[in-house]
């Protein structure tokens, strides 16, 4: 199904460009960087009134794309994504760009106070090495606590797809981006959720990576010690291959990194693209083993036609590999938000990164509120998150042992089951129903908070639509560290 709200410009050139496109298009002297910006900007002055997709511009893009055309008329060596426009959601820091949780009391532009980096997290250093152009930092809920944006300090984000309903979240901003061809790729994050429901969301890819792949250091954490990683939204899984070999491996400026060692292939993640990839290969299916949670009968039906596709590929297939097992048991007494205990360290160290001056007393006393009181932006987490353990030194990492004793039992089952029924990973439908309107808080899931606990990889693939345009996406998982297969 076709985009059926954002129409398209007539004077927009890069309709669902790809990467790859754009490239040769830049080798061939078919266009420059310039006009490719260019034409960019004027889609987003043409539509981002009516989807918001960004909290902040670049003022200096179009000086940036004539250094890049410069560049490459020297025939200096180039980056693999040169030239190419994406997009980075707020929670990531870019020297310069204000950091602002997407919350009103820390937006300068609403009356807030202002917290400016003086520089860019690691994961920027990575992409602005690759060549890649940013034309902006886009639109997340409050401390990236929700599946929309409805509470940004810079308004709702709507929906690429259909501006009624959830664009999902917190990377809403990011997947409305590049969804409505005002980017070619874009940074997502996550928590519990974050890079997969606004990707399946708006029908894009998005990958969720192996814990510790992705440094995350200078992202505004939820629990950064534990659960928040960094991953591509993009329009075609070679595109998000492409920028995910970008941004994986390890930086000496985040010590997570350190198990990346090893567990990157290469010859980057393209190199595992294979029309044929599926034959032979053996996949468990939803089930109550996973989850007892019921899907409606049209993701059923969605649900069963991916399966056969997957099964004309060569694809093998067995149903509810969990059974038996007791994970589903097992994760229902557990706290699904459970890892978030290190959120006072995490801000913390995110708040002296930006500036040694900075603390979580200093920053919230001259805010004049704190997000987790009743009512606000994180009280939904209250009980891992509360006055009493604000209190305490958040020089000092929590006591973990509960969220590590639940990630490797998470994992233990889950190898468990790729063992004895000789499985090369999962597939699943990536939600349990439509995606609900803009104004419902939450959007369902199969793999939240199974997939954030655990540590494990996924990518989400659109699949199709549903009758009311809502659109139905697959989430792929594996072992760690399987990006690639």
């Amino acid at each position: 199904m076709e985009n059926t709200t954002l129409s398209t410009s007539t004077k927009f050139r890069f309709e669902e460009v790809t990467v790859k496109q754009l490239q040769t298009g830049y080798a061939n002297g078919e266009f420059t960087a310039e006009e490719v910006v260019q034409s960019f900007l004027e889609r987003i002055e043409e539509f981002e009134a009516n989807y918001n997709a960004f909290t902040f511009r670049n003022p200096h893009i179009i000086e940036e794309a004539k250094a890049f055309d410069r560049l490459r008329e020297e025939g200096a060596e180039l980056g693999p994504l040169a030239g190419i426009p994406i997009v980075i959601k707020e929670a990531v820091d870019i020297a310069g760009y204000p950091s602002t949780f997407g919350w009103a009391p820390l937006a300068k532009a609403v009356g807030g106070m202002e917290l400016m980096p003086a520089k860019d997290a690691p994961v920027v250093t990575q992409l602005k090495q690759a060549g890649e152009i940013i034309l902006g930092k886009t639109n997340i809920p409050a401390f990236s606590c929700a599946y929309n944006a409805n509470n940004s300090w810079a308004g709702p984000t709507f929906n690429a797809v259909n501006r009624e309903i959830s664009p999902g979240g917190s990377s809403s901003g990011t997947a409305m981006a590049v969804s409505g061809n005002f980017a070619v790729l874009g940074v997502a994050e996550e928590t519990a959720g974050s890079i997969q429901v606004p990707a399946a969301a708006q029908a894009l890819v998005g990958i969720k990576p192996s814990f510790g792949l992705i440094p995350s250091k200078g992202v505004t954490p939820l629990a950064g010690s534990t659960r928040d990683v960094l991953g591509p939204h993009a329009r075609t899984v070679e595109d998000a291959a492409i920028m995910l070999s970008v941004m994986a491996g390890y930086s000496k400026e985040d010590v997570k990194t350190a198990v990346a060692k090893g567990n990157v292939p290469d010859a980057g993640y393209t190199a595992f693209l294979d029309a044929g990839a599926l034959k032979g290969k053996r996949l468990g299916l939803y089930g109550p083993g996973w989850r007892t949670a019921e899907l409606s009968p049209e993701t059923e039906e969605l649900y069963a036609r991916a399966i056969d596709e997957l099964k004309k590929l060569g694809a093998e297939v067995v149903e509810d590999p969990f059974a038996g097992t007791g994970f589903a048991e097992y994760m229902k007494a557990k706290n699904g938000f459970i890892g978030m205990e290190s959120f006072f360290y995490d801000l913390e160290n995110y708040l002296k990164n930006i500036s040694a001056e900075l603390s979580i007393r200093s920053v919230f006393e001259k805010a004049g509120e704190v997000p987790w009181a009743e009512g606000g932006p994180l009280s939904l987490v209250s009980d891992l998150i509360n006055a009493e353990t604000a209190a305490k030194d958040p020089n000092y990492l929590p006591d973990l042992t509960e969220f590590s004793e639940v990630k490797n039992e998470l994992l233990r089952i889950t190898n468990h089951v790729l063992e004895i029924h000789d499985l090369d990973g999962f597939v699943y439908p990536q939600m349990p129903e439509a995606i609900p309107a803009r104004e419902v808080d939450n959007v369902k899931s199969t793999t939240i908070s199974e997939i954030n606990i655990s540590g494990l990889p996924l990518i989400t693939v659109p699949a199709g639509y549903y009758e009311c345009g809502s659109p139905f996406a697959l989430a792929f998982f594996g072992k760690m560290w399987s990006e690639a297969n």
